[in-house]
């Protein structure tokens, strides 16, 4: 039965009043058989976190599952087939839930808005969430496995609503744990061959050994808050006082644009100056004995005062073709051949001043490697030119969006710091960094790619 069904069976809006409890509990009564029906967690999972909307009203529903003395899991999202732990919303999803187990646990319905969250939590709330939240334990082995639903909405939760979803709840715990329930061991592990059983207990202690999970991405060296400079007015680049990352002094002149046009549109407004005053001046002459040239002498007046701010403005146009060096370090810009020439519009950038001594590192991360990474996580960084010495770093930035690059990868976007007690590489230098993010059995990090990999392409 689909969604849509089990709404207009049991959507009370759609029945008089007096049969609204009727359809409710009608609606909980199909929903609690199709629960127990279904065969396996996914499929339960799934009913879960869509055919609850035939019972109360929410925008987003999250079905959480907790490990015994770990991190919990997001087991399935509302509207999504498969759930990508590796996306951001996923990860965050996953830290919310856990904080509410710790702090709320299994053992009632809890009703949850951003603030009652850590500020580092709350501030993405309103990005992900709608305003209020219901925490749903669903009931079972609530120490060794717990789960839990969790129901968000704009509007708040109504006692009604909160007594229908208890009801639900015991149908969905029951049989989520009789479909997770351990399982009796296989035969293989009985096997009496002592030898056997010695190496295969020793390679399952090794792959269970956790491990910091990985990833490798493309770095680059940049500037850590460089100064921009870009054109200050419509023009042409005539020459450029310096060379591409040659250290400069504040207050250096770096680059001249051509003054040709703007010295003959000077010229121009000089002589229609000088023409406005001697025409002033004639009109104020005859204006003692001519009523008329008395009359045009505000016109002129205004005339005149015109081309004295054309002059005016187009002599600060003028002043405004040197561009100096507005702090000490390196000009970084392309090779002065690129530039000699070519029309530059107000406000595009053409060279940045950067100190060589403040760099960082500006990594790509493509989507495919992405793994959940901490803040000041560690980052090494083997430069191309020397990849035989190691550069410590920690990361500082990580973005949330992942972004098209260059090389029409997609990837995130992450800046590390780095380290302090090291002199900087030079700025523009390339190399790999490798990442560093939390601890997982050494068997997940060996599989993870493959996995992903067999995943994506099957469809699971």
């Amino acid at each position: 039965m689909s969604t849509a069904a089990v709404e207009k069976t049991a959507s009370p809006g759609n029945a008089p009043d007096g049969d609204r409890r009727l359809l409710a509990l009608t609606g909980l009564l199909q929903l609690e058989r199709r629960a127990r029906a279904a065969p396996t967690a996914a499929e339960l999972g799934f009913l879960i976190v869509n055919e609850t909307l035939g019972l109360v009203r929410y925008r987003q529903a999250v079905l959480w599952r907790g490990r015994a003395g770990g991190q919990g899991t997001v087991a399935a999202l509302s509207g999504v087939s498969v759930v990508d732990r590796q996306v951001p919303y996923v990860m965050w999803l996953r830290r919310v839930l856990d904080w509410i187990h710790v702090q709320h646990g299994p053992a009632k319905p809890v009703q949850l808005v951003a603030a009652d969250l850590p500020p580092d939590l709350a501030r993405a709330w309103g990005e992900w969430l709608p305003t209020r939240a219901l925490w749903l334990p669903l009931p079972g082995r609530r120490d060794r496995d717990p789960c839990a639903l969790l129901l968000a909405r704009d509007e708040d939760w109504t006692p009604g609503e909160l007594h229908l979803l208890g009801y639900a709840a015991d149908a969905y715990g029951h049989a989520w744990h009789a479909l997770t329930g351990r399982r009796r061991r296989s035969t293989w592990l009985r096997w009496r061959h002592g030898l056997l059983a010695a190496l295969l207990a020793g390679a399952a202690v090794v792959l269970a050994l956790p491990v910091p999970q990985s990833a490798l991405a493309p770095a680059e060296v940049v500037p850590r808050e460089p100064t921009i400079l870009r054109a200050p007015i419509d023009g042409v680049v005539d020459r450029f006082e310096v060379k591409p990352n040659e250290p400069v002094r504040e207050g250096q002149l770096l680059l001249v644009l051509d003054r040709t046009k703007l010295q003959n549109r000077l010229e121009v407004a000089r002589k229609a100056l000088e023409v406005a005053q001697t025409e002033y001046r004639q009109a104020g002459q005859q204006a003692l004995f001519d009523a008329r040239a008395k009359a045009n002498l505000a016109v002129l007046k205004g005339r005149m005062d015109q081309q004295a701010a054309e002059v005016a403005y187009v002599e600060e146009l003028l002043d405004r073709i040197e561009i100096r060096a507005p702090r000490a370090g390196i000009a970084i810009f392309n090779d002065v051949a690129d530039w000699i020439g070519k029309p530059v519009t107000i406000g595009e950038r053409i060279l940045t001043v950067a100190d060589p001594q403040e760099a960082e590192l500006e990594i790509r991360l493509p989507v495919a490697d992405a793994i959940a990474l901490e803040p000041d996580a560690e980052v090494r960084l083997f430069l191309n030119i020397d990849p035989q010495n190691v550069i410590a770093a920690r990361l500082s930035y990580s973005g949330y969006q992942a972004e098209a690059t260059p090389d029409g990868v997609v990837a995130y976007r992450l800046k590390a710091t780095l380290d302090p007690a090291v002199a900087p590489p030079r700025i523009g230098l390339k190399g790999i960094a490798k990442l560093y993010g939390e601890r997982s059995p050494l068997i997940l990090s060996i599989l993870r790619r493959p996995l992903a990999a067999a995943r994506q392409r099957l469809g699971l």
